[in-house]
């Protein structure tokens, strides 16, 4: 456990430490002054450590990533975001657990971040294509059991879902995915949040998620260039 807290601790730029203590600083400040409700404030701040964890290439983003998936799922069904909490009960729970166990089998060992890699563009084509045609079946699912915004839902699922897997892949590309993901779900919870909904915190979440996706995709995309060549 000592070597593990070491090997997580090693390799932190100035500003990614500033980064990781202003966003979950401005979460902690605004969920309070809104009086966000606690499982709200525990999810968005262990969901802000994971993905800067993730862009960071460290393997506790997974077990960060294991307590905002039980919370977030909480607060999605009580939204009614049944796609959301199906996606983080059945999914990202068992894959919390995969990605740990493949990412410590690929760890630089000079840098103690896990080896960054790229999709070739025949699987990117493949992988955006099911997507769409996903989103499209599963919004039918969702619209079927009279959840809230089924297709922007369905769209945030299918491209989080994907996301996960590049994830633990180590691709690159999942940042793209991230991306989207975080814009569709910045669209969900402001329109709960407008709609008198209390989970402000959550939404404020996912708005950082998007700046740090956006920041870690030029990281990611710069290092896996690295390793090709």
């Amino acid at each position: 456990m000592k070597k593990f807290i070491q090997n997580e601790l090693q390799n932190w730029k100035l500003i990614e430490i500033l980064w990781i203590i202003l966003a979950s600083g401005i979460i902690l400040s605004l969920s309070i002054y809104w009086k966000e409700n606690i499982i709200g404030i525990v999810s968005s701040i262990s969901g802000i450590l994971c993905v800067i964890l993730t862009g960071k290439g460290k393997l506790s983003s997974y077990i960060f990533g294991m307590v905002n998936t039980i919370l977030y799922s909480i607060i999605a069904f009580n939204a009614k975001y049944y796609g959301e909490f199906m996606l983080n009960v059945f999914y990202y729970i068992p894959m919390n657990i995969v990605g740990f166990v493949l990412w410590s089998r690929n760890i630089n060992t000079e840098s103690q971040e896990v080896i960054k890699t790229k999709l070739n563009n025949k699987f990117k084509i493949i992988i955006f294509t099911l997507s769409f045609i996903s989103i499209f079946i599963y919004g039918l699912i969702l619209k079927k059991l009279g959840g809230s915004l089924p297709f922007i839902d369905s769209a945030s699922t299918v491209f989080a879902v994907t996301a996960q897997i590049l994830c633990v892949k180590r691709c690159t590309e999942q940042w793209i995915m991230w991306i989207l993901v975080n814009i569709l779900n910045i669209s969900i919870w402001y329109i709960n949040f407008s709609s008198g909904g209390d989970n402000i915190a959550t939404l404020l979440m996912w708005s950082v998620y998007l700046v740090n996706a956006l920041f870690m995709f030029i990281k990611w995309y710069k290092e896996s260039s690295k390793n090709i060549n």
